[in-house]
């Protein structure tokens, strides 16, 4: 029988109050869903699933301060100092050596253009994410004070984006054979749909463009990818809304850990050239088609017929782990699961296949337009059912 609403808060504060915490407990217990109303038990539940926070209660002191430390060490050393660094419209350290038209990879101004290139990506991905809500777009309560003091005088990436005039050179040579540099000015526009906020306040999504860009610095073989921010989005909303202030103070941190952590297990999915790895996207999708034919073959059969191919639809849903396809309170619910189970990327399969299986008579009597348009625009659906059904199906694991 099913634990009443108010037992269930019973439980998860026995298991989270404990001073060394039960785990595998606390995964069964996320399996079936974290009470909405206590975003702070999700928050928890969820540093804890992705090994951000260890199981022992006296050690959380340490290791938080530790983490913290070293996030800020990041932010000193890849946004605060730069930001002093690039103010004005030279610089004072250009030397034969490193100015910017030097093809030096060691070159500073190198990699200064190269990370614009980044920035302006995670800017753009950033600043549009998740509009229905408007939560990203709302002033964050923590803003960065080094950064957002006008006595300091540093450079946010928000400004580097938007209040900078970005100088390009176009080089080519003319038929003698000489470098002509012709130099031209963009303005980047800050037209996003939303407003500005005042000087001394920063968005949230400010706050993920900095977690974004650390994170890209830190991975260069990696780098960012378009997605990432729908990656990150849900983790640093549960994050910032926890009822305790001292946890949403950190909020930026913590949520720097718990995805450097998710990424680790699904960086894959964002490295064109481990697609065809055993753990790459292609083989997730050989898998899933593979479920759908041992559960149902008449649906795996109209999509022979159809030629519906799983790239059309599921490299979205495995790649960014459903954000896109659910409103976000239906995706956090079934992130719950996620996380929790110990075959994560097995379960995502078995989620994804059940959102086929559940539309099995629409897919039967649908032409391809209307079905690929089904697909790639998930209809809404009770995520409860979708999640039982997924159960259901781990047995063709």
């Amino acid at each position: 029988m099913a634990a009443s609403y108010q037992e269930k808060l019973v439980m998860f504060d026995e298991v989270l109050l404990a001073p060394k915490i039960d785990v595998d407990k606390l995964c069964a217990m996320c399996f079936d869903g974290v009470p909405d109303t206590r975003n702070g038990t999700r928050s928890l539940a969820w540093k804890l699933m992705l090994n951000y926070l260890p199981p022992g209660r006296e050690e959380w002191k340490t290791v938080l301060e530790k983490q913290r430390a070293l996030y800020r060490q990041f932010l000193d050393e890849m946004i605060i100092k730069p930001g002093a660094d690039h103010l004005g419209d030279d610089r004072k350290d250009v030397t034969f050596e490193d100015h910017p038209l030097s093809t030096n990879s060691d070159s500073q101004w190198s990699q200064y253009f190269k990370d614009n290139d980044v920035l302006l990506q995670i800017d753009k991905d950033t600043r549009r994410l998740q509009p229905d809500i408007g939560f990203f777009q709302q002033a964050t309560e923590f803003p960065n004070q080094a950064l957002q003091d006008a006595a300091n005088n540093i450079e946010t990436l928000r400004k580097r984006v938007e209040h900078t005039m970005l100088q390009s050179s176009d080089v080519a040579k003319n038929r003698l054979g000489i470098n002509i540099t012709k130099c031209k000015n963009l303005r980047i526009s800050s037209d996003f749909g939303h407003e500005i906020l005042p000087e001394g306040q920063e968005a949230h999504w400010e706050v993920l463009e900095r977690v974004l860009f650390i994170y890209a610095k830190l991975n260069p073989g990696q780098s960012y990818v378009q997605g990432m921010n729908e990656i990150i989005g849900p983790v640093y909303y549960v994050m910032a809304r926890d009822p305790d202030v001292e946890w949403r103070e950190h909020a930026e941190a913590d949520t720097f850990f718990c995805f450097t952590n998710l990424m680790s297990q699904i960086r894959d999915n964002f490295i064109k050239s481990l697609d065809d790895s055993p753990e790459g996207i292609n083989a997730k999708m050989i898998k899933l088609m593979l479920m759908i034919k041992k559960c149902d073959i008449k649906v795996w059969l109209r999509f022979q017929e159809q030629d519906l191919k799983m790239e059309f639809f599921s490299f979205r849903w495995l790649t960014l782990l459903l954000s896109q396809e659910f409103p976000l309170p239906d995706l956090i619910r079934i992130w719950d699961s996620l996380f929790a189970d110990e075959r994560r990327p097995q379960f995502l399969i078995c989620v994804c296949c059940a959102m086929i299986i559940l539309q099995r008579t629409a897919i039967l009597t649908s032409d391809f337009p209307s079905n690929i348009k089904m697909l790639q625009n998930y209809p809404a659906t009770d995520v409860h059912v979708i999640l039982r059904k997924a159960i259901e199906l781990k047995k063709y694991l």
